[in-house]
């Protein structure tokens, strides 16, 4: 080992002294910029959403719904935000991301489907990461009879396309609700994390602490839970956070394709289809959806991105040159203390 990975560990191991697993975990992932600055950006769409046009329980502050329709006040129903306006830094104006041929505004309708896109997000991942866990868990700790079955299975909904299954399930589903396409789309976006849960098994099964716990008498569902999971969970946690990221530009291709959710019920995607043919007279009824679905995408890729950092010690964050210089000098003290106690 080289000098200057001697001393990299060292400022690891310096840094992590006297933390536990989860603060050593929270403080990578907090270290991680991208991941806090796309942890701020999904927090602050989220509660943008939620508090303009209201969301169950909690009441709008924006005067208009997205069915509401009323005069085109501006050139071609063009957006009336403004930078540096009359009323402040930011001037909204009556319709801040412009309206349609109908007279509806944008911005609560953006909201709105800011609102389902999430709905689905989170739908698909907490189904798709709830069928990778058991399949993957269940093959990887029994192998043999029940492993083959489960991969053969995992293999069969992995030869059918996603985008196939869901433009069917989405035309049957998707006019209805978003909850039963987002539970659709989770039942056939598992197999990736079924198969990457099945390999940490694998290894997991043979670790000291698993004999150490049937030896001891816990029943399988035991060590598969109370054993086995918890050193699992950093691969679960930050690839099920990938898998709603690709869950929202799959919901956006649905819509977009006409096979996923439909009017009456609004979502980014749905938005960009039904305006397509509007896109050369009033391109902003395309930015503001667009704008939503990439930050949202990048955000929670941000995220994932900084939690496969925080959980795989493998991930080493590069020391700076001043923390670098400081080690040296404290190794050189310490070898000279040494040397003066010989």
């Amino acid at each position: 080992m080289s000098t200057n990975e001697q001393l990299e560990n060292a400022i690891e191991l310096k840094e992590v002294e006297g933390l536990s697993q989860g603060q050593i975990v929270r403080r990578r992932f907090f270290r991680h910029r991208g991941a806090i600055m796309g942890l701020f950006i999904l927090i602050s769409i989220t509660l943008l959403a939620a508090t303009s046009i209201g969301w169950g329980p909690i009441p709008g502050w924006w005067h208009l719904a997205p069915a509401d329709r009323g005069p085109i006040i501006n050139l071609r129903g063009g957006p009336t935000l403004q930078l540096f306006g009359e009323g402040g830094f930011i001037s909204l104006g009556e319709h801040p991301f412009g309206q349609d041929e109908l007279g509806r505004d944008i911005f609560a309708r953006t909201m709105k489907g800011v609102q389902t896109s999430l709905i689905v997000m989170v739908v698909v991942g907490l189904v798709a990461g709830l069928m990778g866990i058991v399949m993957g868990s269940l093959s990887g700790y029994f192998r043999g009879r029940i492993d083959t079955i489960l991969m053969r299975f995992t293999d069969l909904v992995i030869t059918v396309p996603v985008i196939v299954i869901g433009a069917v399930l989405g035309k049957l589903l998707g006019a209805a609700n978003p909850i039963p396409l987002a539970v659709a789309l989770g039942l056939v976006s598992w197999t990736g994390l079924a198969r990457l849960v099945r390999g940490d098994f694998l290894s997991l099964r043979e670790r000291e602490f698993v004999d150490a716990a049937r030896v001891a008498g816990a029943s399988h569902a035991r060590i598969i839970f109370k054993h086995m999971l918890p050193n699992a969970i950093g691969v679960i946690i930050v690839n099920t956070t990938l898998l709603m990221s690709s869950a929202i530009l799959l919901e956006t291709a649905l819509a977009y394709l006409g096979f996923g959710i439909t009017l009456p019920n609004i979502s980014l995607g749905q938005m960009i289809n039904e305006y397509q043919g509007a896109f050369n007279t009033r391109p902003w009824l395309f930015w503001f959806p667009g704008m939503f679905i990439i930050l949202i995408a990048l955000s929670v890729n941000f995220i994932g991105d900084g939690l496969r950092d925080a959980f795989d010690p493998r991930q080493r964050r590069i020391p700076s040159v001043r923390k670098m210089k400081r080690a040296e000098a404290r190794a050189a003290r310490a070898a000279a203390a040494e040397a003066a106690r010989s």
